[in-house]
């Protein structure tokens, strides 16, 4: 225990009700938003991936002939941009006009529907219609809604009907995967991770519209992927599925499909459970036993205990695979252990709350650049590949903002409804 943490019991007071921490909070977002905003928006439409020093990635991400851009990358910083706007921030409505026209002119596809994967300024340059992607069209979309965004009823009911029509399975009660631009179907595979994004696109959505249908989509989704599949998996979140929704445990392609189990990922849950309980009116108890599980678990087996941070995936025995330490987890851990700590009172989650913070601070916040590092090695130095410069803000800077914010909505909700 260090010096930080070992003062919760004698202090009593947490962190996110003092006004010095909040300030803080509050600046390193402002620092992000500063990041971003300067040099994010590409004149030929859509965004620049931005490298260490916040200039345009000449290569794009992934590294290719030309400059593309991820469909959810696009949609992301749409997303943020609302959160800056309702900050009062100057400039963030045009970074959020910037990102809509390139999400309805440039990638979706006119001639079949849907939202192409990657988009160059020539075109797509990936087609296929990837439910991760349209999660967070849905996603944007509702918190352009939520700023009054005039083209966001547009977005909202195109990607509505995309998901419902292609995407969803009722008999399953949660998304399908892939599908090639033409929706023949990529066969075979499904994942936790669209859905798990598509769970918090379709609270976005519910709290922007009052409309039931998104939260019972968001509960289904849940109740399948986390009290059923992870509980039976000694409460480690399988990522990858057959078409069947049995569990795929020797599935691996990439960084978006690793092999084995993603920490990070029960760190979001964590939360994102927490945030449908209270949406919810916090029925029954499974969800906050899945909550307070997944975040220990995470801890217990995911975080160094010698040099901190949290390894990208574990094995199915709960042994370290990819050693590396992504800025993605710290920031959902965050988030969690926030959630966690105001919702129960117990001094163990603004333990891990301050620890988080404090290994943040020190390993990957670019204090002189500014942004943060992606991706540290074993040896707690920052490398590449597979990424590369510094990804977009949305983990980051809503790790600076929930603990800001009540727990019984999203970030957008809160600001809507709550003042600093």
């Amino acid at each position: 225990m260090n010096f930080s943490t070992s003062l919760v019991g004698a202090a009593g007071r947490r962190w996110g009700s003092q006004r010095g921490h909040r300030d803080w909070l509050l600046g390193q977002a402002y620092d992000l938003i500063d990041f971003y905003q300067r040099n994010c928006p590409d004149p030929r439409g859509g965004f620049y991936d931005l490298d260490e020093l916040g200039q345009p990635l000449a290569t794009g991400w992934p590294p290719g002939p030309e400059p593309a851009r991820a469909l959810f990358a696009t949609v992301r910083m749409v997303h943020c941009f609302a959160i800056a706007h309702l900050m009062g921030r100057p400039g963030a409505d045009d970074i959020v006009d910037h990102g809509m026209k390139f999400l309805w002119d440039g990638h979706r596809d006119t001639v079949h529907g849907g939202y192409h994967w990657r988009t160059g300024y020539g075109g797509p340059v990936d087609a296929s219609k990837q439910a991760y992607g349209h999660a967070f069209v849905l996603l944007a979309a509702a918190s352009a809604k939520s700023v009054g965004h005039p083209d966001a009823d547009r977005l909202l009911d195109d990607a509505t009907n995309v998901l419902l029509d292609r995407f969803w399975e009722p008999e399953h009660g949660a998304a399908a995967e892939e599908f090639n631009a033409d929706w023949t179907p990529i066969a075979g595979y499904r994942g936790q991770n669209s859905n798990m994004h598509l769970t918090e696109a379709c609270m976005a959505a519910y709290e922007a519209t009052g409309t039931v249908q998104y939260l019972d989509m968001a509960r289904s989704i849940a109740d399948l992927i986390i009290n059923r599949k992870t509980r039976e998996n000694d409460w480690r979140l399988p990522e990858h599925f057959h078409q069947d929704w049995r569990i795929d445990a020797d599935y691996d392609r990439d960084v978006f499909r690793p092999y084995g189990t993603t920490v990070g990922h029960w760190l979001e849950w964590s939360r994102l459970l927490l945030q449908l309980w209270e949406l919810s009116g916090r029925p029954g108890d499974w969800s906050l036993e899945a909550a307070q599980t997944l975040f220990q678990k995470s801890i217990q087996e995911g975080w160094d205990r010698k040099n901190g941070g949290f390894y990208f995936t574990l094995d199915w025995q709960g042994q370290p695979r990819d050693r590396d330490r992504y800025w993605w987890p710290c920031a959902e851990g965050i988030g969690a252990a926030a959630f966690l700590g105001k919702i129960t009172g117990d001094a163990y989650y603004e333990e891990w709350y301050r620890r988080l913070w404090s290994w943040t601070d020190t390993h990957l916040i670019d204090h002189v650049e500014g942004g943060w590092y992606p991706q540290l090695g074993d040896d707690l130095k920052p490398k590449t590949d597979p990424w590369y410069g510094k990804p977009d803000m949305y983990h980051s800077f809503q790790a600076c903002l929930i603990p800001l914010l009540p727990t019984n909505g999203s970030v957008v909700h809160g600001l809507l409804h709550y003042d600093f």
